[in-house]
Order: C-alpha cells, then sequence, then structure tokens
C-alpha cells in the first residue's frame, strides 16, 4: 500500500509539475506519460485486489474443512468409527459418507436435498476448476462437488482398500465404517480434502497422480483436514507426485505407503 501511495504521490507531482512548466496544457508526451502512470497505478491496485480475494477464498475453504473435521471428530466419539463410503437405508446413518457426517456428525437431522453444494460443503474457488476438470474427462457439470473423502487410499478396491471407504457388506451394497482403532495415526492420515477432479471422493488415483496437468484450486494447493481434524494445505505435486514412504503412507489407515497399489 505505502508503493501504491508513493506512485501516486509521484503522479500526482509529476502533473503538477508539467503545468508549471507549460501553462498552455500538456503535450502530447506528457498525456501519455501521465497515462502511464495511471495505468500502472490500477495495474498494482487489481493485482493486490486479486491476492487480497485469493487468500480470503483459502481462508474459508479451509475453515470449511476444520467445520468437517469437527464433525468427524463427533460422529467418530458418537460411534467409535469413521463415515463408510455408503450405507444401506436401513443402516442408523444410511447414503453416502456426506449424508452420515451431516447427520452424525453436524447433527443435522433432515439435511436438505442439495445441501453437499452450499454452506460448509461448498469451496468458493472449486467451481471453474472443477467445471474444467469434469468437461477434460468427459463428466457431467451439472453437480460439482467441492470436498471428497479419502476412501480408497492410494489405490484398491471394495476388498482392500486402505483408506476410510469402510467394510463391505455382503451380499448388500454397503460398507461398515472403520473403526477408530484401525487408523494408526489420526495427525497423519489425511480424512477429507478438496476434490480436485469433482466426484465425492479424495484420492491419489492414477487418473489424477499421472495428468499432464494436475488440477488445481488454491495457487498450487489443496485443503486437507486429517483424521483427528487438523488442516493442512500440502501442494498438488506432494499429493500426486511425491512417492516417498512419507508421502504415500498418509493416505493410508495402516500408515504403510502401499506403492504396489498406485497404478491399480
Amino acid at each position: 500500500m505505502a508503493q501504491l501511495l508513493s506512485l501516486g504521490d509521484f503522479a500526482h507531482k509529476s502533473i503538477v509539475a508539467i503545468k508549471q512548466h507549460n501553462q498552455d496544457g500538456l503535450t502530447m508526451i506528457e498525456l501519455m506519460v501521465v497515462i502511464a502512470i495511471i495505468g500502472i497505478l490500477a495495474a498494482l491496485l487489481l493485482t493486490t485486489i486479486s491476492q487480497a480475494k485469493t487468500k480470503a477464498q483459502r481462508i474459508q475453504c479451509a475453515n470449511n474443512l476444520h467445520q468437517l473435521g469437527l464433525g468427524l471428530q463427533v460422529f467418530l466419539s458418537n460411534n467409535k468409527g469413521y463415515p463408510s463410503a455408503y450405507q444401506n437405508t436401513n443402516e442408523d446413518y444410511p447414503g453416502f459418507w456426506g449424508l452420515q457426517l451431516e447427520i452424525g456428525g453436524l447433527g443435522i437431522s433432515n439435511p436438505e436435498t442439495n445441501f453437499y453444494y452450499k454452506g460448509i460443503w461448498l469451496c468458493p474457488t472449486a467451481q471453474e476448476q472443477i467445471r474444467a476438470a469434469r468437461e477434460e474427462s468427459n463428466l457431467p457439470a451439472d453437480e460439482i462437488d467441492s470436498y471428497g473423502y479419502n476412501a480408497y487410499g492410494v489405490g484398491g478396491n471394495f476388498t482392500n482398500s486402505p483408506g476410510l471407504l469402510g467394510h463391505l457388506i455382503p451380499p448388500h451394497f454397503g460398507f461398515a465404517g472403520i473403526g477408530e482403532s484401525e487408523v494408526f495415526a489420526p495427525s497423519e492420515m489425511m480424512a477429507i480434502g478438496d476434490s480436485l477432479n469433482g466426484s465425492s471422493y479424495f484420492g491419489r488415483w492414477p487418473h489424477l497422480a499421472h495428468s499432464k496437468t494436475p488440477p488445481s484450486r488454491h495457487q498450487g494447493k489443496a485443503n486437507v483436514v486429517f483424521c483427528d481434524g487438523h488442516v493442512e494445505s500440502p501442494t498438488i505435486q506432494f499429493l500426486f507426485e511425491d512417492t516417498s514412504d512419507y508421502a504415500l503412507s498418509r493416505w493410508n489407515r495402516d500408515h504403510l505407503p502401499h506403492r504396489d497399489r498406485l497404478l491399480q
């Protein structure tokens, strides 16, 4: 701001000096100099406003995930386990993980039909990035999910996922939640994060990890809430390209890298 004021003072003094030098008015060159100075000032102001807006959106998204993390702790305390990817209608918390968390963690007994696209479920910077990602993948863009659940970890399927998917309940398509004791290091396992591909799941899948242009939302970073409720903003590179044991183990409930599952 001090820089903007100094440039403003300089422009003002320049105009005064020019007028004193030429009482008949500004020459074309002098006018062009003044216009250039005003243009520089406008560009600096717009950049400052844009940066402030981006920072505010990033903070709002982190606050959203903080609230979801608190809800996750309530759900965990009441059920001694985490929401599963999906539960059948005859279970205590039916539906997909977000509905389970809305009811059992955030205390909303009758959620709105479209609750998943508003309030703390809506990232302010998600829309254009996710819309572009869906269009690139030939997916419909009418329903854009801001946040996803770490259901599959680094990779897996319905029966061997190292994430928070849950335990398959045969013969029905439903999952029992992962128990509290099954997550070895809650402060080191990601639970919910920015859904960079627009789905309701957040994971280190090949179509994201090996993308030529990994989707970004917060200036090359993604906000993530961990199983213990704290929020971090790791880089896209760390999330989807880093293959160190530390980077990979943060996806999995047993805190092991499972490097062999990267291409599943």
